[in-house]
């Protein structure tokens, strides 16, 4: 079939099989297929859009609503437009052809090729990120939910040793981060209730701090931990606290695995990310780490025509105030609708530059005092004019200068 009109592709996305929807610029259906999702279905699908004039120099658009998965990256091959369609945006669109609110899978894979009949202009294509961006991207988004399980399963650990066990948290206090150190576990492993704990010689906890690797203090540390677990304290019964014993023990298994993936998680992003050509330049901000660095990196991407400007960049990660107007009445306000994991990056992005850059910091406190914002608010300000910084410095491929970012405040400072 020629060329000689636009052709647009809408598939409805499943665990186990995808319906596929061609429709021509008029709204015509020309083709549909139920597909599996394994290399037999894959091979329908482009067989499909071959048919209908897909060709590698003009690939036939095709709107799905994922982004992620086999079928997408199959999808991606060449130059072809794939465009991942909100499943909200993709209801609102239902709505518009059927007041009765019926649904179907086929009738969602036409929405969606529909969608890019009427609107294609209004909605982005995916990225064309570099195989190590995404490799990065995968590595760091992986370590951050891992530390992000590792809190979760430290604070229920916390919460259960307050029940029948405080001595422990009491002991583990002056350790920074105490429940996720390798001497915390071994010794809840040694002794899972207060009662055990309290008959622990001064040999065997020094002989669980050497196992857990600590090489200085130890005899110290081992009297300190001695008369913390000694000390008097209120307890539960002997049968609970066993019981309790035993289902501290059930959550530290998880808390060990979490931490050992989150440790293991953060060396390979430690060895994938200075490879990447943007490493060295989001290295030179202040405030970034390899870790935090890799993490910005994940969610902008090195593709460097997805963002027209900076102002796209800040509103896409929810940095950039929004106006809401209405009549005479209009209000500014911080983003709902933005990358949460950008965002979450920016905050500690922004608190870490206050104590690594002048400029940064009388940024802030010119934010505080002279224009009344509060702390999250400030911070947020800072966040959206680092990332702009950012932005001129990836598209220039110069590295950051104090100077150049924050003339008006290091004057000020000065």
């Amino acid at each position: 079939m020629g060329r000689n009109i636009l052709i647009y592709c809408g598939i409805d996305w499943a665990e186990r099989t995808h319906d596929v929807a061609l429709v021509d610029d008029s709204g015509q259906l020309l083709a549909k297929r139920h597909i599996t999702d394994d290399a037999a279905g894959y091979k329908i699908l482009l067989d499909l859009l071959a048919e209908y004039g897909d060709t590698e120099e003009n690939p036939i658009p095709v709107a799905i609503e994922t982004s992620r998965g086999l079928l997408v990256a199959v999808l991606r091959t060449g130059k072809r437009q794939v465009f991942a369609i909100n499943p909200m945006a993709a209801a609102r669109y239902r709505d518009r052809t059927s007041v009765s609110r019926k649904k179907s899978d086929p009738g969602d894979a036409l929405v969606l090729a529909n969608v890019l009949r009427t609107d294609m202009h209004a909605h982005r294509t995916l990225p064309r990120d570099s195989d190590l961006a995404r490799a990065i991207a995968v590595l760091a988004r992986a370590q951050q939910d891992a530390t992000w399980n590792r809190q979760q399963i430290s604070n229920q650990l916390r919460s259960l040793l307050r029940e029948y066990y405080p001595a422990a948290l009491a002991a583990f206090e002056p350790w920074q981060n105490g429940l996720c150190r390798p001497a915390a576990h071994e010794l809840l492993k040694l002794a899972p209730t207060p009662a055990r704990a309290a008959r622990l010689t001064r040999t065997q906890l020094q002989a669980a701090l050497k196992r857990a690797g600590r090489k200085r203090g130890i005899e110290a540390e081992a009297e300190r931990l001695r008369e913390a677990f000694r000390a008097d304290w209120a307890q539960q019964p002997p049968l609970v606290e066993d019981a309790l014993g035993k289902q501290m023990l059930a959550l530290l298994v998880q808390l060990e695995a979490a931490c050992t993936a989150a440790d293991d998680l953060s060396e390979a992003v430690e060895e994938a990310f200075p490879q990447h050509p943007d490493a060295e330049i989001i290295l030179s901000f202040p405030g970034l780490g390899i870790q935090l660095g890799a993490r910005v990196l994940a969610e902008i991407g090195d593709d460097r025509t997805r963002f027209a400007d900076a102002r796209g960049l800040k509103a896409y990660a929810g940095a950039s105030p929004i106006t809401r107007a209405s009549g005479k009445k209009s209000s500014i306000t911080r983003r709902w609708v933005k990358n949460d994991r950008l965002n979450h990056a920016g905050y500690l992005w922004a608190f870490s530059a206050l104590t690594s850059s002048p400029g940064a910091k009388t940024h802030y406190r010119r934010r505080r005092d002279e224009h009344g914002d509060w702390h999250a608010a400030a911070q947020r300000n800072l966040f959206n004019r680092m990332l702009g910084q950012l932005y001129h410095c990836l598209k220039n491929r110069d590295l950051f200068d104090e100077s150049t970012a924050y003339p008006t405040q290091l004057a000020a400072a000065a």
